[in-house]
């Protein structure tokens, strides 16, 4: 069985690569295609060093720093990669990856990180931020995602079978695409993290400083709280900013090692997540370290946190609106109940989303629909 694996662009080393990594420990014969790959020799270990089947945007001027300015091309450039002599080709997609094109022969089973967010649902979203909202810049812009948004939706019938990283990505991709999905949760290394058991009276929030992140209102939650301490770990584009609306019981450490992060996780109260995410990591981390999770209560929070009051084992509560005030509520909601928390619950709640039952689940997923083909081939063979 030859099998390709389709990923977006490799540029960095973040929770789609920590999926496609997975994968090729799944599929080490695999071969490897990517939009462009740019990835240094010190850091291609996750991918086994493996020489990566690139598009011709690799070639394009400026394309390493630039290449999401490549977008419009984007659509062309995964159906330029020929995967034509594959049985299985399992695409790893959060963009175009999905896209590739396909025989009828062939197996396609497409792995969704989401459905591209930028042309969906988020799309003012992401406008506004990039000052693409108005004037002549706009239209284009806006133009350029609607063509986008027809591709997607036409290629979305290109695959045999959806998988999704959350029910969230689920009733995204039946939104768009008309299509069910089967949701296997992505892994999360919790086994680098260790159960910390004495906690101290601070709470902690780590992410990159961007805006739909919403460090800022967990910061500014906490500036009108002085008599609870906040540690803030990360950095971004927005870090001076929320640092300037931050108060004295605020701690912004910026960028920490991960033995760092690890140690403050273990020792919090609890974490704080104030973002709607596909699926999350971060929580999923701070509960491997035993610590109960205060997170907005939409998205794939909601599948990753046990919710007080909605089961037995509860390692966490959740906030209704993505406002200062909400935040307040729940930590002072918090703090009335929080000897109903587990540590070892949280603990034991975090082991769901392990890389080993992540690899089995996409296994026995791919054997399932690769045996029910070569049954309904034999049917009609009449063998």
């Amino acid at each position: 069985m030859k099998v390709a694996i389709i990923h977006d662009w490799l540029v960095g080393y973040a929770g789609g690569e920590k999926v496609l990594e997975e994968i090729l420990k799944i599929y080490p014969n695999a071969d490897l295609f990517s939009l462009v790959d740019y990835m240094p020799n010190n850091q291609r270990d996750f991918i086994m060093n493996k020489k990566v089947n690139t598009s011709f945007i690799q070639k394009l001027p400026l394309a390493k720093k630039k290449y999401r300015s490549y977008l419009p091309l984007m659509p062309l450039a995964i159906e330029q990669l020929d995967v034509s002599n594959y049985d299985v080709i399992i695409s790893s997609s959060h963009a175009v990856a999905k896209g590739v094109i396909t025989g009828p022969d062939q197996l396609h089973i497409s792995y969704i990180h989401s459905p591209i967010r930028y042309a969906w649902d988020l799309q003012h979203q992401y406008l506004e931020e990039a000052g693409l909202n108005k004037g002549l810049k706009g239209m284009l812009a806006k133009y350029m995602l609607h063509k986008i948004r027809n591709w997607d939706y036409r290629t979305s019938n290109g695959v045999d079978y959806f998988l999704s990283n959350s029910d969230f990505i689920g009733k995204r991709i039946w939104k768009v695409y008309r299509r069910e999905s089967t949701t296997i949760y992505p892994p999360v290394d919790v086994s680098s993290f260790t159960l910390g058991e004495k906690k101290e009276d601070f709470y902690l929030t780590a992410s990159r400083m961007v805006p739909y992140k919403k460090i800022n209102i967990i910061v500014e939650a906490f500036s009108k709280m002085p008599d609870k301490k906040l540690v803030v770990i990360g950095t971004g584009p927005d870090f001076e900013k929320i640092k300037a609306k931050a108060g004295s019981n605020v701690q912004m450490l910026g960028y920490q090692s991960f033995e760092v992060l690890k140690d403050h996780m273990q020792r919090a109260k609890a974490f704080v997540f104030a973002a709607e995410e596909d699926f999350g990591i971060t929580p999923v981390e701070a509960q491997a370290c035993g610590t109960p999770v205060i997170a907005y209560g939409k998205g794939g929070a909601l599948e990753t946190v046990n919710g007080f009051g909605e089961c037995e084992n509860p390692t966490g509560l959740f906030f209704t609106e993505q406002t200062p005030e909400s935040i307040i509520k729940a930590v002072q909601k918090y703090e009335e109940i929080d000897q109903l928390f587990s540590h070892k619950d949280c603990r034991d709640n975090s082991l769901r989303f392990s890389p080993e039952r992540f690899r089995e689940e996409i296994r026995s997923f791919v054997e399932e629909q690769v045996a029910e083909r070569k049954e309904k081939k034999l049917v009609k063979a009449g063998v």
